[in-house]
């Protein structure tokens, strides 16, 4: 009785998976130039879209892999790659809202550390918007020191010093009225940040 395992595959098999790889790798020699301009377009860090690009071909040959055809692989591509800047995006979102905290008798510029960049495409662009109003609503629901403090230091760029010395309030009332803005700012911008369960 023969118990030995034949080592390699049958000569139908082998060329069926000859011609599939031959496919796969046409398939990526024709939408890798289009593919990688559309990320690049949308994610301006050339590693991170050079890293999505892979994650998105080797997304393709374990599903070229599977037993159902993929019938449009440009646009299966272009898909997968639009949810992996989603998710890149989304990731950015999780990490924590920055703390304002005091350096050398000022306090830090808060605002355009909370915002998402205004350099990162379209999704980017409409996450910032999304942000500005947000807090355009939040700063509405402020009484009139914390708002019109926060708005002379972080959209005007004013300091604390020159905002005293103009409206004789204690710089300490101003950094408490800043503190109190930035506070109900990272409490009402909370549900942007965190993912929705």
């Amino acid at each position: 009785m023969d118990t030995s395992f034949p080592l390699s595959l049958p000569r139908d098999e082998t060329r069926l998976m000859a011609e599939q790889n031959q496919r796969l790798t046409e398939a990526i020699a024709r939408e890798s130039g289009r593919l990688g301009s559309f990320i690049r377009r949308r994610v301006p860090d050339p590693g991170e879209a050079e890293d999505i690009l892979q994650d998105v071909f080797f997304e393709l040959v374990e599903a070229w892999r599977l037993p159902e055809p993929i019938e449009q692989v440009g646009a299966w591509l272009f898909r997968v790659a639009r949810h992996r800047i989603v998710d890149r995006f989304r990731k950015r979102r999780e990490e924590p809202l920055p703390v304002a905290v005091l350096e050398d008798g000022d306090e830090e510029h808060w605002l355009e550390a909370a915002l998402p960049a205004d350099d990162g495409g379209p999704e980017a662009a409409y996450l910032r918007r999304l942000w500005l109003d947000a807090i355009a609503t939040a700063l509405e629901e402020l009484a009139p020191g914390p708002r019109e403090t926060f708005i002379a230091h972080e959209i005007d760029g004013r300091s604390f010093k020159e905002m005293a010395a103009e409206s004789g309030v204690p710089m300490n009332t101003l950094l408490g009225w800043k503190r109190q803005a930035v506070l109900h700012l990272r409490h009402r911008l909370r549900p942007l940040y965190e993912p929705q369960s």
